[in-house]
């Protein structure tokens, strides 16, 4: 009988513990998916006596992590601390060094330190996998890796964050404001305490330059992505994004312009008639469009217990079976990086906001800076003055060079008329 693949979880909160869930609860049927059995022998986390509500007794207790990646009775470790650097970085090393596999499901770790890795994996023999580190339970890394390696990709995109998405979903759906609705997030436990990783656009960033870097066969470049946030985001907007026909989604936007990577995270203005419009709740959905394939959407549970261990143990079943592949779509070591794109330089329509004080030639100011930059407006909205003397107005601007853009704001940027930074969002085509 073939010897059971001998697992180490380094890691005991609701994913790790998810883990030994899934594998108790569904033992059989993996073993013989796999060929093989897939055995707990060791666990190691901070606190032996915390109560995770679940029997740990049949596992050895390992006090220190860096001991799984050298122990006996061990032939791959199940990384599930988080961060990109310290402990978990280390034990990836040790373990990849002591010619084990090693399954993660650490996406800050991989965006800044996967290249190192997957080089170390390939040149020992050996799997790092990472499924669980890119959209929980959505199967996108094999997607990508396996089922769509016939194809050249021509853009990778999609909504990569459920905190993100649950926030502007129940904006959308109740008119609420963003403070408000962030707050219940991190009472039902979608959002942290500290929410920026979310809500500043990095996770979603993380995941993108993995997907990138499947996608088109670059190297890892997660400095290269432009990063914005929702916390800008007004109610106003999603109304008047409505009203013009779209909905508001933080999307994770890569794909090669001209021999040169472009990659995006930013609020978005995606057409009705998209799928993605319709992707609501925590839920992700990731899109990639394939020169033969065409239009390939990958959508469900981007986080949580199940989700998350499932995509894990599904890596391991790879492994109990033998597959010791390319960490990426090719090897890791012919890889080489790519030149960025300039946003600058992409041509599209934009929805810009602004918040200005209530006196006249305020407009006249805006749409001259608009002209002066060679900008056009396709349509404008002014609202109401507000109980504190402000009028928001809202413009979508004709085709035109984002670097325009940008330079009329620049121009604007000293205006004792703007009563914030104007705000600045792209529509959804398909030039993106």
């Amino acid at each position: 009988m073939t010897a059971p693949l001998r697992i180490a979880l380094a890691g005991l909160g609701t994913v790790g513990t998810g883990v030994i869930r899934v594998i108790e609860e569904n033992g059989p049927m993996i073993s013989q998916r796999a060929g093989r059995s897939i055995e707990i022998t060791a666990i190691s986390a901070r606190d032996p006596k915390l109560d995770r509500g679940i029997d740990l007794t049949p596992y050895a207790w390992i006090d220190q992590l860096e001991d799984l990646a050298n122990h006996p009775e061990v032939d791959c470790v199940v990384e599930m601390i988080g961060g990109s650097e310290g402990h978990a970085l280390d034990l990836a090393r040790q373990t990849i060094a002591s010619g084990k596999s090693f399954v993660t499901a650490n996406k800050a770790m991989i965006a800044h330190h996967g290249m190192e890795l997957a080089k170390a994996a390939e040149s020992r023999g050996v799997s790092l996998k990472y499924e669980a580190a890119v959209a929980g339970g959505i199967p996108v890394i094999k997607g990508l890796r396996e089922g769509a390696s016939a194809n050249r990709i021509e853009r990778v995109y999609g909504i990569l964050n459920g905190t993100c998405n649950y926030i502007l979903s129940e904006m959308e759906k109740y008119g609420r404001n963003f403070a408000d609705v962030l707050k219940d997030a991190q009472d039902i436990g979608y959002a942290e305490a500290d929410p920026s990783f979310d809500i500043d656009g990095v996770d979603a960033a993380h995941k993108l330059s993995i997907l990138a870097a499947l996608s088109f066969g670059t190297s890892l470049d997660f400095e290269g992505v432009e990063i914005e946030g929702i916390r800008n985001i007004m109610a106003a907007d999603i109304g008047q994004a409505k009203a013009l026909g779209y909905r508001i989604r933080l999307l994770g936007m890569a794909r090669i312009d001209g021999g040169k990577l472009f990659q995006r995270v930013n609020p978005y203005l995606v057409p009705v008639q998209h799928p993605l419009a319709h992707i609501d709740g925590s839920t992700n959905a990731v899109v990639a469009e394939g020169n033969f394939s065409g239009r390939l959407m990958f959508q469900g549970a981007g986080a949580g217990e199940g989700p998350t261990a499932s995509a894990i143990v599904a890596d391991l079943i790879d492994i109990a079976r033998g597959d010791h592949g390319t960490v990426f779509t090719t090897p890791a070591a012919t890889m080489g990086s790519c030149e960025r794109a300039e946003s600058g330089n992409r041509t599209g329509k934009s929805y810009v906001r602004f918040i200005v004080t209530d006196k006249p030639g305020v407009l006249a100011e805006i749409t001259a800076a608009m002209r002066d930059a060679q900008v056009s407006i396709e349509s404008l909205i002014q609202t109401e003055k507000t109980d504190e003397g402000s009028v928001l107005i809202s413009m979508v601007t004709h085709q035109s060079l984002e670097r325009n853009v940008s330079d009329s704001l620049a121009k604007l940027s000293q205006s004792a008329s703007l009563q914030a930074p104007p705000v600045v969002m792209h529509l959804l085509s398909d030039n993106d």
